[in-house]
């Protein structure tokens, strides 16, 4: 517990502040320096173990090789690279397959897309997009360190901040020995301190004190300023480094601690930043970690009940700990000692080897040789004093065995455990599984083979989905006033534009051409947003640029409706010849029966004319009725021609509907009405003379 002369009030003042350190005493700061301390080294002694297997597994990944000695000096010391190799591939696949192209960040609409929050979301994708890969310049090349790195050591850490010197939201890259958090915290959130080991020229600390708004508290008169910087003491150097000496332009080691204070006195610990110098303990800067009043949780007595910190660190994890630790496992911790085998075998049988070839023995007390060097080089001829036959009886050479064929199957055991656990198969690296092997069978075996690398890639997506969230509230503070109103909207809606259920460049192609091929096929999918979306799977850059939009017009049909409408005109063109010759056949139809009215009527004049009794009357009758009977005829098939002209007008404007091809066969089918009907009387004067 701190116990401090001075407190503060929490009001505006304290989180506007940009630095606390000219509220406290010296002693107070003292006091506040040392507890800052005591929590770091407290945390620095938790992951001891850590440090140190994560220095044998970069060792490893840098392929350094330790001084030898045994079984003899410059005896074989290779160091097989099993974990350079392992996080080589996943960086290969990881780096392309998550930043691809201009588009990073893109922003979803929510569950309830309108319009206006469909084109917010694009703009605020854009913009992000361009934030982190051409405003934010260290941006790119920090997170291709970081996915080689966390490879190797298990995890890594974003700092995302607004940069006063850059003027802009920037996310830096902190490696996991630079944040020091206790091994067995529950989240980086949720731990209750974070200390960022910082190097900090002294020009540095110089701008911090003398900018308008000082970051620092005035050192520049303390002894531990004005003397040379003492460097923090480092792991053992490994090959090729050397210890960093303390020199004018070595930088100050400073400590900045992300903790909770009660500096208030009021019970309640509140977030705040501590930044101390490692060596002296001397505090140089203090702020809130609160942005508003609406952070805090007050009860009715105006107590504070909680307090929402701002969380600057978001936590890349590679495979998670099984002993439940903060720093998750890499291929220098999973691959370690089988690597470490795998260097011991091979050496092994190189030392096997140099034994078998290096001719060495015993020499008796026979063989006169002269002085000089025993052994040979080719060609190589030596006198000697001796008789071969005594030769061959002093020399007694060194019973050596060849290299072991157990050692090598051994060794070969190994590295394809190693291959199994790091993702690393033949297939997976491009070499040829066989002249044999099924298409589908390698298929299988590389989507096998990447379901490693998928939940890595999952953990990687979720924690940059976490790292551009806490950009996007940085947005809506500090982004330029014309592009702040994009920023007022839920920030769990931004997430990465990469997908994380595809982690190659083939798997990206094979979705696109399947998704391409169901479009050609089933109606309803976005024409534009296909061709796009296989465009960017050939890694195309600004795909819009060659792709200019879907048109109907020119879009070229299915060839299922082409041939329907080609069958549909064929049957069109075939009902309409049909209409023709039935039309014909009836207006030929009706001439003939004219032409047989125009001569019945002709012998009704004559026999009119020449009647003189009973049978003349009936006669003439009987061919009126016949007449009679054939109008009603002419009146049906002049009818029924009309009808049809009617029909095939209608058929032959476009606006209209296609007449059913069933109408003309009713039209067809209809009845002459050719049946007799009732007769009239004959004409007054007509029959009526005659008869009389």
């Amino acid at each position: 517990m701190l116990n401090l002369s001075t407190k503060l009030t929490l009001d505006k003042s304290v989180w506007g502040a940009a630095n606390l350190t000219s509220r406290f005493t010296e002693a107070d700061l003292g006091s506040i320096g040392n507890h800052v301390w005591e929590s770091y080294a407290a945390d620095l002694a938790s992951r001891e173990g850590w440090e140190r297997r994560s220095a044998a597994g970069m060792d490893l990944a840098m392929q350094i090789s330790k001084v030898k000695s045994f079984p003899w000096p410059n005896c074989s010391n290779v160091a097989f690279p099993l974990v350079t190799i392992a996080a080589l591939q996943f960086h290969a696949r990881a780096y392309p397959a998550i930043i691809s192209g201009t588009e990073v960040v893109k922003c979803r609409t929510g569950y309830e897309p309108t319009p206006e929050r469909t084109a917010i979301a694009e703009a605020v994708g854009k913009y992000m997009s361009y934030q982190v890969l051409e405003q934010d310049t260290a941006w790119e090349e920090g997170h291709d360190r970081l996915l080689l790195n966390y490879a190797i050591v298990g995890c890594a850490f974003v700092k995302t901040y607004y940069s006063t010197q850059a003027r802009c939201n920037t996310s830096e890259l902190v490696l996991a020995q630079d944040l020091v958090v206790n091994y067995f915290a529950k989240s980086i959130d949720t731990a209750r301190c974070k200390t960022h080991i910082v190097p900090t020229y002294r020009n540095e600390v110089l701008e911090g004190i003398r900018s308008d708004s000082p970051k620092f508290r005035d050192v520049s008169a303390e002894p531990w300023f004005l003397a040379n910087a003492q460097p923090l003491t480092p792991p053992e150097p490994r090959d090729g480094t050397t210890a960093p000496l303390s020199s004018p332009s070595t930088p100050f080691t400073f400590l900045e601690q992300h903790t909770w204070l009660d500096l208030d006195d009021d019970g309640y610990e509140e977030p705040y930043i501590v930044t101390i110098e490692e060596k002296s303990r001397a505090v140089v800067r203090i702020v809130a970690r609160f942005e508003r009043d609406e952070d805090i949780t007050y009860n009715t007595r105006r107590q504070v009940v909680s307090i929402r910190s701002t969380e600057y660190f978001t936590k890349y994890g590679f495979i998670p700990s099984p002993d439940g630790s903060i720093y998750d496992m890499g291929f220098g911790v999973l691959l370690g000692p089988l690597n470490e085998s795998v260097s011991s075998a091979i050496n092994q049988l190189i030392d096997a080897g140099t034994m078998a070839i290096g001719a060495g023995g015993f020499l008796g007390r026979g063989a006169k040789i002269r002085g000089g060097i025993y052994t040979f080089s080719p060609f190589e001829w030596k006198r000697v004093d001796s008789t071969g036959e005594d030769l061959s009886k002093s020399i007694f050479p060194l019973p050596v065995r060849e290299p072991s064929n157990v050692l090598f199957s051994l060794l070969s055991l190994l590295i394809d455990y190693t291959n199994r656990i790091s993702g690393a198969t033949e297939t997976m690296v491009g070499e040829n599984p066989g002249q044999n092997t099924p298409a589908e069978t390698s298929r299988s075996m590389v989507e096998q083979g990447m379901k490693v690398y998928s939940a890595i890639f999952k953990r990687t997506w979720r924690a940059m989905k976490e790292e551009f969230r806490k950009l996007y509230i940085l947005n809506a503070l500090f982004a330029p006033t014309k592009y702040r109103h994009l920023f007022l909207y839920d920030p769990n809606d931004i997430c990465p534009a990469a997908d994380p259920n595809i982690v190659s460049d083939s798997e990206r192609f094979m979705r696109a051409s399947a998704i391409a091929g169901r479009a050609s096929t089933t109606p309803g999918y976005d024409p534009a947003a296909v061709e796009l979306n296989f465009l960017k799977s050939l890694r195309v850059d600004n795909p819009q640029q060659f792709y200019k939009g879907f048109d109907p017009a020119t879009q070229p049909k299915d060839p299922r409706i082409v041939v329907a409408e080609m069958k549909t005109q064929f049957d069109m063109a075939k009902l309409q010849n049909a209409q023709q010759e039935f039309a014909a056949t009836l207006m030929e139809d009706r001439r003939l029966n004219q032409a047989e009215m125009v001569k019945i009527q002709a012998e009704v004049i004559y026999l009119l004319a020449q009647a003189e009794g009973e049978i003349d009357n009936k006669e003439i009758v009987r061919m009126q009725t016949a007449l009679a009977a054939m109008k009603s005829r002419d009146e049906s098939i002049r009818g029924r021609v009309d009808q049809l002209l009617k029909l095939m007008e209608m058929q032959s404007e476009p606006d209209r509907r296609p007449i059913d091809a069933g109408a003309v066969q009713r039209l067809a089918g209809a009845p002459d009405n050719g049946a007799p009907q009732s007769v009239p009387a004959p004409a007054a004067g007509g029959l009526e003379g005659a008869m009389g």
